[in-house]
């Protein structure tokens, strides 16, 4: 091998070409039995099996879509309920926020759409497949949950210098309640859900509800103090909640675009090198990159190996080192493994 450098593809979608020499690895390897084997067949999956990696990611492109679907439903109820009140009461005022919670549920949808895209196998022409769709959908909720803050900063604003008088204070107390417990549920489910499928949009979505929620606190917060008999509360509280919204901007917009520019947790590059480094047979590690598509991890790397080695023990090797990494890293999907003698012997040819 002391002429050569391979470049071995264990990518879900390449696994199945012919190689042009032997091909040692019959795929046999031994896996952990009984409760321990289960549980890392969930959390870590260890196969070379492009129908395994290919299932992974569609099983969690079906989880985003079932979170979606759920929480749509809480959303539209919350609404739902939020219109009888003011059918009961004929609050102009709780209309206006009512269809915004109409509208801001239905936000979902692109995202849906993007989580149904992503399921499509590559092409010639989209060779990764549509997985940057679901980032661009996470761009979309970034901007929507700063259109949130810019109207709630305005209308908090507006409400200082022109003071209204807000009627049946205990009616937009109720609705601000109702509308603050059907957001927050949403934000933990699609937040929690998006953790665990690793999509940086749909922890966005949650954001999003959650900076609905907060909307509607302040409408609550706001009821209170002019029952209270301090009506500037609702402007004051509004504008306090436009910085919180602003806060969780920041941290929807941070996530969404590390993802749009490739952004990794340099936690799980170090944990890459370990694991290539423990591998038996590699004595280097000289690159690593990795990267999100939508909620699919990909990794290319390159190591060394002892140059007198044939090129089967090679590949041999890299299908190990493919091994550790599928075994320690969790949501990768795809991975190139090249493999070359120490940079000395190279200088040295």
């Amino acid at each position: 091998m002391s002429d050569h450098a391979e470049g071995h593809d264990h990518s879900s979608h390449a696994h199945d070409h012919d190689h042009p020499h032997p091909h040692p690895h019959d795929h046999d390897h031994e896996h952990a039995t009984g409760l321990k084997g289960f549980v890392l067949s969930i959390v870590k999956p260890h196969s070379h099996d492009a129908a395994d990696s290919i299932d992974s990611a569609l099983e969690s492109s079906a989880e985003g879509i079932r979170a979606l679907k759920i929480s749509l439903l809480v959303l539209l109820a919350t609404a739902v309920a939020q219109l009888l009140v003011v059918i009961f009461t004929g609050s102009v005022a709780l209309l206006a926020d009512t269809i915004h919670n109409f509208s801001d549920a239905l936000t979902a949808i692109p995202l849906w759409i993007a989580f149904v895209l992503v399921r499509r196998p590559p092409t010639q022409r989209f060779t990764y497949g549509l997985g940057r769709v679901e980032d661009v959908a996470g761009l979309f909720i970034v901007l929507m949950i700063a259109l949130s803050a810019v109207v709630a900063g305005y209308e908090s604003i507006r409400r200082l210098i022109e003071p209204r008088d807000i009627t049946n204070v205990g009616v937009v107390l109720a609705a601000g309640i109702i509308g603050f417990i059907g957001n927050e549920l949403v934000a933990v489910y699609r937040i929690r859900v998006g953790r665990k499928i690793a999509s940086a949009a749909l922890v966005a979505d949650g954001l999003h509800a959650r900076t609905d929620g907060f909307t509607s606190l302040a409408v609550a917060a706001g009821a209170i103090g002019v029952m209270a008999g301090f009506p500037l509360a609702d402007p004051i509280v509004g504008l306090l909640i436009t910085v919180a919204i602003l806060v969780v901007l920041k941290g929807a917009a941070t996530e969404v675009f590390q993802r749009l520019l490739d952004g990794v947790d340099p936690a799980l590059v170090d944990q890459a090198e370990r694991s290539l480094a423990a591998t038996p047979g590699v004595t280097g590690v000289d690159s690593i990159q990795m990267r999100w598509i939508g909620h699919r991890l990909h990794a290319e790397t390159s190591v060394q190996v002892g140059a007198d080695l044939n090129l089967r023990d090679a590949h041999s090797i890299a299908h190990s080192a493919e091994d550790q990494l599928r075994l320690n890293i969790p949501k990768l999907t795809e991975a190139t493994v090249h493999v070359g003698p120490p940079p000395h012997h190279t200088a040295a040819r």
